[in-house]
């Protein structure tokens, strides 16, 4: 299983406190090469258009990062592609590429906050169109040197090159999901890897829905081999479970309380937190031990998955935690978990 980090460079930490930007852009990479060195799969940068993040071009921090590693892998987290035009978003990707010798790729979705809508002048009533036209394109974009195309929210191409070409062929694009059944159908009808999204409630529950997706697949013709399942959740390691909880929970409830207001959940409270945590919940945060085999039960309940990323910057950790859990991870949960 590959196991790795996303992050949505988080412009407040260290404590809550405001970090310059360019410093906290600079932790960021520092964090990235670490994970490098410690033998973490895959690192992954989300994308946002508010105060609080400093992912809104994901693919210069990624770039940035490709220069200064060897071996990860490294990934958009999610692109949203609803909101952004998919040639340039392939150009990136292909350029990224490039650059890290073929270790990039792109994890695509419809964005869980909805800023870039009226940013990029796209009108959030389209928002289940707008994506089914421009993933259609982007594979097209991907599939072939020269494309000939036509939608609805876009100028048409007629036998236009869309350059440069990646080193990887094809260059591989995930499918990100929530909860809809249609979007994990439509991933299996096209035969995508697909990236759960599980920040709340309890994994195995998500069960139906990626059986949804094989049985789509299987039914479109891909070998079962090709529809490959990753989690993605919130989570932090630490030396012992109870230093875990005490670093993460208090800038976690501060997160999802602020988060909360503007979507009308309630605010967070510990024994939430508890029940979000627990042997069958979607957090991962505890001790190395405890992480490993939480990770292998939730891989049984979704009926294996091949890839696994914690979301943990967005807890209020300083540098200096983010840096020992990423270090844990490498040294003792990936063994534990492939071991």
């Amino acid at each position: 299983m590959e196991i790795g980090i996303d992050s949505f460079a988080a412009a407040h930490n260290e404590s809550n406190n405001t970090v310059n930007s360019a410093d906290a852009l600079a932790q960021l990479l520092d964090r990235i090469e670490h994970a490098d060195r410690s033998g973490l799969h895959v690192f992954g940068i989300g994308e946002h258009h508010r105060k609080e993040f400093l992912d809104s071009a994901p693919a210069v921090i990624l770039a940035a990062a490709a220069a200064r590693t060897k071996n990860i892998k490294l990934t958009s987290a999610v692109t949203v592609l609803s909101a952004a035009d998919p040639v340039r978003v392939f150009q990136n990707a292909a350029t990224l590429d490039l650059i890290s010798n073929g270790r990039a790729e792109m994890v695509v979705g419809r964005g869980s906050f909805t800023e870039s809508f009226p940013l990029f002048g796209f009108n959030l009533q389209d928002y289940n169109e707008l994506f089914t036209e421009k993933l259609g394109l982007l594979l097209q974009i991907r599939d072939n040197e020269y494309v000939t195309w036509n939608g609805k929210f876009r100028a048409p191409l007629h036998n236009q090159p869309v350059y440069p070409r990646p080193v990887q062929d094809p260059l591989p694009v995930w499918i990100g999901v929530g909860g809809t059944p249609e979007s994990f159908a439509r991933a299996g009808y096209l035969g995508l890897p697909l990236m759960v999204a599980v920040i709340g409630g309890e994994t195995h529950r998500f069960r139906p829905l990626v059986d949804l997706y094989r049985e789509a697949g299987e039914k479109a013709g891909h070998a079962p081999e090709k529809l490959t399942v990753g989690l993605h959740s919130l989570g932090y390691v630490a030396q012992t479970s109870e230093k875990a909880v005490a670093d993460f929970f208090p800038g976690y409830a501060e997160t999802f309380t602020r988060i909360g207001r503007e979507r009308g959940w309630p605010a967070v409270t510990r024994p939430h937190f508890d029940a979000q945590n627990s042997t069958r919940g979607a957090l991962l945060v505890g001790g190395p031990e405890e992480i490993a085999e939480k990770i292998l039960r939730h891989s049984e309940a979704l009926g294996g998955i091949s890839r696994l990323t914690f979301q943990m910057d967005n807890a209020g950790l300083t540098h200096e935690q983010l840096m020992e859990s990423i270090a844990l991870i490498g040294s003792k949960v990936i063994p534990l978990v492939n071991g």
